[in-house]
């Protein structure tokens, strides 16, 4: 289930600092050693409305620190045509690393726990990892793996 490039929906996803649960978008950015993911949260909050650009793709400005890829709505992200209802958003900052065996035990059932939504097409993967390392904000291992 948790393959590079596969896009997720989980409900409800249970974050690792103890926030309140909630049904999220999970997008697999890598996979180390079967053991670790790294992984991002999309969200459909524009943090930056004055430094990020409403079209589809990587947002970085470098003096700010600041880093996002823009998925624009509607605008299909995946190999079966999945595509985000509203304008969603990916910050370089909020990339995590996330225990597999943790997930795979929280995320067992597929249609009550998650749902798979697709994976990602090449370029897309291709262009989210080339933004994300560009960020100075993400943490520095795992822009190493990225």
């Amino acid at each position: 289930m948790f393959t590079e490039g596969i896009v997720i929906y989980i409900s409800p996803f249970y974050f690792k600092n103890g926030n309140s649960s909630k049904k999220k978008y999970f997008i697999v950015l890598k996979v180390v050693d079967n053991q670790i993911l790294i992984a991002s949260l999309p969200t459909r909050s524009n943090k930056a409305p004055s430094l990020i650009q409403t079209e589809h793709g990587c947002n970085n400005d470098t003096d700010r620190c600041f880093n996002c890829y823009a998925f624009q709505a509607n605008r299909v992200i995946t190999q079966n045509g999945f595509s985000f209802p509203i304008n969603t958003f990916i910050y370089g900052n909020e990339v995590e690393d996330y225990m597999l065996q943790t997930l795979e035990l929280n995320y067992k059932i597929e249609g009550i726990d998650y749902e798979i939504m697709g994976i990602l097409t090449k370029q897309e993967y291709k262009d989210i990892c080339a933004c994300l390392k560009q960020s100075t904000s993400i943490r520095r291992g795992i822009k190493k793996h990225l």
